[in-house]
């Protein structure tokens, strides 16, 4: 299937010809039957070849633009309509910039009422708008629905502009809603163009403005249940679990994970003067339209904040239209859906000279230059293809390859600023050093660490001896003469320089067991103590632990607390203990 879009002035025959292709009525409401003119959009739809071919009939009066460009956000192509005896009009030239501001490159001219006027003179003056546009030179074909003149031929025309279109696209699905009711023992219904990607029954989908996620009950496709439709197609929607009434116009039906929802954009602006754009437009894009507030940056590139988050992309193209003017200001192509502050006196110059460079072509290598490092899913989320990613640096985060040779090269000096400034560490912690690097996660912090640095014990170090020969010397020296379970005393660990940090650096080194604030025993001595007190007549006193272990008191009622803490010795009520792991 493929979606093509009429334009045109209000009352030039589009729905009339849409009739007469289709023998479907595209005009949905009462209202609109009984004063011949479209007011909201119709849908119809016929066989060309193999082909099928949707339309989307958008009104032309311009108190309905906004509905007419609801209609054309989401399709690729346009059959532009003038009337012969009328000529080109100002909603001609309306719906026209819109489709040159989207960027629509395929489309055909049809020069309807020739029965009544020649339509030679509205041929050539339609061309000659629409090849200034994006569109470029069209075939153009004249016709009556009346008469039925030029219809054959239309629909030739027709065949080739369709064998002429993109084909669909793979991706994720971003299905904009251009309607939405409600049917009698179905519940919710959405309806939408569906431009890439492919929708499927029990599909579990976000929906902006909704929570949590929604579930497709059935789908719909040119009349008829299907089980999954593929884009390009226009597709109902048969939802589970949301109401009708939280979905409005240019809501959305996304997959999940797949886009970010920004309400601040870097954007390059196809048209009117950056400089000259008024501080307030409306942004078109899909099927919605919010207001947006205008930050000019470079001469054709501008921040915009819009009124209302939207799912969007890098590369997408939009509309900027003033609706007091009635005026298409231009198209925009987004460049960027998560751009950094501006609050620094000279950013936005600098910014500027930055989206001169960009394209608005998703890439990774050039994101990944921006933004230094980002997670996989957040950089997938604004556009880029995760076929392209590199392979992940840590978990899933993802890193410029430059910045982090340089990450790599502050890390080493980090460490060995650390090991000058504290000797009897035995290296600088992960948790600081990922404060010193500026990086979101420790992961990040270990994964920098290359040979000769080495991570133990959750600090990087230089590697070597982890304990200062120093420290080594003055422990032993402590020890001298002491038997296996006495304790230096602390004016003698003082006289040593074994202060509280040199001792905690020798725990942490495994050279000593710090029973109390000041009381040390050599490494391994609470397991001599275990076997020791392992051969007493059980249970037994801290008397007679006391005497085993030939230690003072002031070492014995704090080994003693440590082997009850650890599950070592058990206390009974009468104070006596019992050795219950050896």
């Amino acid at each position: 299937m493929q979606v093509i879009a009429t334009a045109g002035h209000v009352d030039h025959g589009k729905s009339t010809l849409v009739r007469a292709l289709t023998g479907m009525e595209p005009d949905r409401w009462a209202e609109e039957r009984r004063r011949g003119m479209t007011i909201d959009l119709g849908f119809a739809w016929t066989t060309l070849g193999a082909e099928t071919v949707a339309f989307v009939d958008v009104p032309g009066h311009e108190r309905f633009v906004t509905n007419m460009l609801a209609g054309i956000g989401p399709v690729p192509a346009a059959m532009i309509v003038v009337a012969a005896d009328e000529g080109w009009m100002p909603q001609s030239a309306e719906h026209l910039a819109a489709l040159d501001a989207l960027g629509v490159r395929h489309g055909l001219l049809v020069v309807t009422r020739a029965d009544l006027e020649d339509p030679s003179a509205a041929t050539e003056l339609a061309q000659a708008e629409i090849e200034q546009t994006s569109l470029g030179r069209i075939e153009a074909v004249a016709v009556s629905a009346v008469t039925g003149r030029g219809l054959p031929e239309l629909r030739g025309a027709l065949a080739r502009l369709v064998a002429g279109l993109p084909p669909g696209q793979p991706g994720p699905v971003r299905l904009w809603v251009d309607r939405s009711f409600t049917i009698k023992g179905s519940g919710t219904v959405v309806t939408g163009t569906l431009a890439a990607g492919a929708l499927r029954t029990g599909d579990e989908l976000d929906l902006t403005g909704v929570a949590k996620p929604v579930r497709v009950r059935g789908l719909q496709s040119l009349g008829r249940s299907v089980g999954e439709v593929h884009a390009p197609a226009r597709v109902a929607v048969n939802l589970r679990g949301v109401d009708k009434d939280t979905i409005t116009r240019g809501a959305a039906l996304l997959t999940p994970g797949r886009f970010l929802l920004s309400d601040l954009v870097d954007v390059r602006v196809h048209g009117d003067p950056v400089a000259g754009l008024p501080a307030t437009l409306t942004l078109h894009l899909g099927s919605a339209a919010v207001p947006v507030r205008v930050r000019p940056l470079g001469a054709d590139t501008a921040r915009l904040r819009l009124g209302r988050a939207l799912p969007l992309r890098i590369g997408d193209r939009a509309l900027l239209r003033d609706p007091g003017r009635h005026h298409v200001a231009g198209g925009v192509t987004v460049l960027d859906v998560v751009p950094p502050g501006l609050t620094r006196r000279g950013a936005a110059a600098a910014r500027a000279l930055v989206l001169e460079q960009l394209d608005g072509v998703p890439d990774v290598a050039g994101e990944l230059r921006r933004r230094k490092l980002i997670r996989g899913s957040e950089l997938a989320r604004t556009g880029v293809d995760t076929a392209t990613f590199p392979a992940p640096v840590a978990g899933e985060w993802l890193a410029d390859p430059a910045h982090w040779a340089v990450l790599q090269d502050r890390l080493r000096d980090e460490v060995e600023r650390h090991a000058k400034e504290n000797p009897l560490e035995p290296g600088a912690p992960v948790e600081a050093l990922r404060h010193r690097l500026g990086l979101p996660d420790r992961a990040l912090v270990e994964a920098l660490v290359r040979a000769p640095l080495v991570t133990r014990g959750g600090r990087v170090s230089a590697g070597g001896p982890a304990v200062p020969g120093d420290l080594i010397r003055a422990v032993e020296t402590a020890f001298e003469g002491l038997g296996p379970f006495a304790a230096p005393e602390a004016n003698r660990l003082a006289e040593l320089g074994l202060g509280p940090r040199q001792l905690g650096a020798a725990v942490r080194a495994g050279l000593v067991v710090q029973l109390a604030a000041g009381v040390v025993l050599r490494a391994g001595a609470p397991e001599q103590a275990v076997r020791r007190l392992a051969g007493l007549p059980q249970p037994f006193t801290l008397s007679e632990a006391r005497q085993a272990l030939d230690t003072s008191r002031r070492v014995a009622v704090p080994l003693l607390g440590l082997l009850d803490s650890t599950g070592v010795t058990q206390r009974g009520d009468d104070d006596r203990r019992t050795v219950v792991r050896g």
